[in-house]
């Protein structure tokens, strides 16, 4: 198998109907959920992989929590290395950031108890470790209260993660990304892998990186393969073994996909499978009774929804032999995967209300989203959406009835400008809507402009967000153009 190009093949000699593949990504898009990619190995060979368009094979996509199995097989190699082990009490490594007077339950915190989320905290203690005047997120992350004794109580706890980033680079001097380059992402081929660092430079371990979907395909194979990738033992049987086993009870539920234990960063399954996944639909499913991986990225809510159909269509077709050629039922697949695509905003041109409002400026009182003004300017079919707001002016060129790419800076909380492809259309005969998907980040914005005489009602709505996803609508009054 190459470290570039994972082999492909056809479902069928892979033992799995391409009618059931189908069936799963149309049974996806009835339900309404937003995949932004997908790819199924069986047997180590790729049999079917589709990208929504604007979403693409060489896009990076932010992986959100599915960072964290990452982490944990850092911290593997970090063990098969001989550099630490899961009993090191974790107090050892920040003595100048402990509490004065640190409690028993936290002395008695391990590298283990990170690793299975069981620190013994009631609370996730990101929050606190990223509001944290100082900076110093391991002090704040040992500030908090270990309520109950390690090793007892389940509690998802990214701060946990980012706790293990940091050890690691205590220990080695670099950071997780770069410990990981020659270690891990080199010899499986993946390239240009990014990973957010906190304010002091270190990897933010939990979430914060972004990688293709081929790469997650590849990382879930050298699960399945136990750790090994071209002869090569990249991590120990014996780490892949602990990581993947239930670790720690999560929950009593048979039907949920997330009570099924958890391991070192990585979630048990139903079906004797395991996983990494992220917030919205990041999943590297492995099942290793079928041989099998599952990578995707998306955009959802329901994340156990996505799972279940996978078990109702995936699961069950795939046999342990070949099956005949089924050319019609391939070709099928194949056109189905190549032309997934995300929904364009439909309308029809409404040229005299655009030639009015052109570079009209609308001004909004003060309100809690802080966006100050808002602007449109047509030229042709082709609208310049912008926004002002605390962070500062924000732009994004919309094509129409087709996506346009470039970059903008919409989506916040910073000003750094992302790449974007946008779309818009006249919606109704008063209503510009613009498409903006952030197809790095799995983030659709969606910006609503509906036109007065002399005023805009406005609302911007993300498809998917850790908070509030819409912004309360906003009514701004057109500018008095300067006299003279």
């Amino acid at each position: 198998m190459s470290t570039t190009t994972l082999a492909r093949s056809t479902p069928e000699s892979q033992g799995v109907p391409s009618s059931a593949i189908q069936a799963f990504v149309e049974s996806v898009e009835k339900a309404g959920l937003e995949l932004h990619s997908l790819m199924l190995l069986r047997h180590g060979r790729v049999i079917a992989e589709g990208w929504r368009y604007p979403y693409a094979a060489d896009h990076p996509h932010a992986m959100h929590s599915l960072s964290k199995s990452f982490t944990s097989t850092a911290i593997g190699i970090a063990v098969d290395e001989g550099r630490l082990t899961v009993d090191d009490p974790v107090l050892t490594y920040f003595p100048d950031d402990a509490p004065k007077r640190p409690s028993a339950d936290l002395k008695a915190m391990q590298v283990r108890h990170l690793l299975s989320m069981s620190t013994g905290h009631d609370q996730d203690t990101t929050g606190y470790m990223r509001g944290r005047k100082d900076a110093n997120w391991a002090r704040a992350f040992l500030a908090r209260p270990v309520v109950y004794e390690p090793g007892t109580h389940f509690l998802y706890n990214t701060g946990a993660t980012y706790m293990l980033s940091a050890i690691l680079q205590k220990l080695t001097g670099c950071t997780l990304l770069e410990y990981l380059g020659p270690r891990l992402f080199d010899p499986l081929g993946i390239e240009g892998a990014t990973w957010e660092v906190c304010p002091r430079g270190v990897n933010t371990g939990g979430f914060g990186l972004s990688i293709k979907t081929e790469d997650i395909a590849r990382f879930g194979q050298l699960y399945l393969q136990r750790g090994a990738w071209q002869s090569r033992q990249l991590v120990s049987k014996a780490w892949v073994a602990e990581a993947t086993k239930k670790q720690i009870d999560n929950g009593d539920d048979p039907d949920s996909d997330w009570a099924q234990g958890y391991g070192y960063q990585f979630w048990r399954c139903r079906h004797n499978a395991y996983r990494g996944d992220g917030a919205f639909g990041q999943y590297c499913v492995v099942l290793p009774q079928q041989d099998a991986v599952l990578a995707i990225t998306g955009a959802v809510n329901d994340m156990q929804a996505v799972l279940d159909l996978a078990w109702t269509h995936l699961l069950p077709a795939m046999s342990r032999y070949p099956l005949p050629a089924d050319e019609e039922a391939d070709a099928a697949l194949r056109h189905k995967l190549t032309g997934l695509k995300l929904p364009l905003p439909k309308g029809q041109p409404n040229p005299a209300l655009a030639a009015r409002i052109t570079g009209d400026a609308y001004v909004f009182a003060t309100n809690r989203t802080g966006i100050e003004a808002v602007r449109l300017n047509f030229e042709g079919p082709i609208a310049r959406v912008m926004m002002r707001d605390r962070r500062g002016d924000h732009v994004a060129v919309c094509g129409a009835g087709q996506w346009l790419h470039g970059k903008s800076s919409f989506l916040g909380p910073s000003e750094e400008e992302r790449p974007v492809a946008a779309a818009g259309a006249w919606t109704a005969p008063d209503t510009y809507r613009a498409q903006l998907c952030f197809y790095e980040q799995g983030v659709t914005l969606t910006a609503t402009h509906t036109l007065t005489d002399d005023a805009l009602r406005y609302r911007l709505e993300a498809n998917v967000g850790f908070g509030p996803t819409k912004t309360p609508q906003l009514v701004g009054r057109r500018a008095e153009p300067p006299s003279g």
